[in-house]
């Protein structure tokens, strides 16, 4: 079959692979659509992955085409999105409940083969049915807004609070529709890119800016969040929160990455700095949300290409054009 390989630092490829075949408890699935995302720019740079070659691909969806003997949950041609996660379930933190932090943590498309494929092997487990109005390929979304609905898990947002969000790519334009949904008082976005924050007025922002400073909001945020893993907009963001507010670090930064913090004004001001990693507990509730229309696929989907060109749209997501990327093998 045809699969985008990272054959090494820097290198992606297009090639023929082996189809994979399932375990007993796995599926086979085709794919309808695969979603670019930072970590795979990560991995392209020669980290998350433990070894290379990799076929990349952790935001995906399809049909099942085969089942592992022991499969009684699924059908052939059932359609599915998949979790990519693959707890240890026997580690401290799979134990209690926190296998986004496993010690042998790994993940389909990051440390096994993905969905940037023509096919891919998932748990049954992992596979949650589309319901019939939903379509396969936008079903793609779902992981990434797992990881936005695991975000606000870790907030445990206020009614009425004020939200600065920076970055209005795909993940910064979820958490504004999330925090849309959990009460916000108001939602402010904060991008450089105007085509990219020309969405998020689109959608519905109090406020849009290029930096944070343009904005009316001299006592701070309540909840501060960044989507970009910048360490410009971090640095600036741990500067906005307001008395008693919290900064999320959603965005995934380089492994060299530093800020710089103020301890006494932690102290002082009772501010909390906490991080979201990945999916916990978070796919099941993202797959409903989805199918109840709090995104529309057609907003977040900017551009959909033959898993041919996956090298080139790796180049066009590290370059900042569109929004979110799918290949269709």
């Amino acid at each position: 079959m045809k699969a985008a390989i990272i054959e090494s630092v820097g290198k992606a490829v297009v090639g023929d692979v082996p189809d994979p075949t399932p375990g007993p408890r796995d599926v086979v699935v085709e794919v309808a659509a695969c979603g670019l995302c930072g970590t795979d720019l990560h991995i392209l740079q020669g980290e998350f992955a433990p070894t290379l070659p990799v076929v990349p691909g952790h935001e995906f969806a399809g049909e099942v085409v085969a089942l592992g003997s022991d499969v009684r949950t699924l059908a052939v041609g059932d359609r599915v999105a998949v979790d990519p996660s693959l707890h240890c379930h026997e580690c401290r933190y799979c134990r209690d409940g926190r296998g986004n932090l496993c010690e042998r943590w790994a993940a389909i498309g990051v440390t096994t083969a993905g969905g940037a494929a023509q096919y891919a092997v998932a748990p049954a487990a992992n596979c949650v049915r589309l319901p019939d109005h939903v379509r396969t390929q936008d079903a793609a979304l779902i992981e990434p807004l797992s990881c936005a609905v695991r975000g606000y898990d870790v907030l445990r947002s206020r009614l009425g609070a004020h939200v600065l969000i920076y970055g209005s790519g795909t993940m910064g334009l979820m958490m504004l529709e999330l925090a849309k949904r959990t009460g916000a008082a108001s939602v402010d976005v904060v991008d450089l890119n105007a085509d990219r924050l020309a969405t998020a007025r689109r959608l519905g922002v109090s406020g849009s800016a290029a930096g944070a400073d343009e904005l009316d909001r001299p006592q701070g945020w309540d909840v501060v969040i960044d989507a970009t893993g910048n360490a410009a907009a971090i640095q600036d963001g741990l500067e906005r929160v307001a008395k008693a507010g919290t900064f999320l670090q959603f965005g995934v930064a380089d492994y060299a990455t530093r800020v710089k913090i103020d301890p006494y004004r932690i102290y002082n001001q009772e501010i909390t700095i906490t991080g979201s990693m990945a999916v916990l507990h978070s796919y099941e509730r993202a797959a409903e949300l989805f199918a109840a229309g709090v995104l529309d696929p057609d907003v977040f989907i900017s551009d959909r290409l033959p898993l041919a060109e996956y090298p080139q749209a790796l180049d066009r997501f590290a370059a900042g054009m569109g929004r979110k990327i799918v290949v269709v093998p």
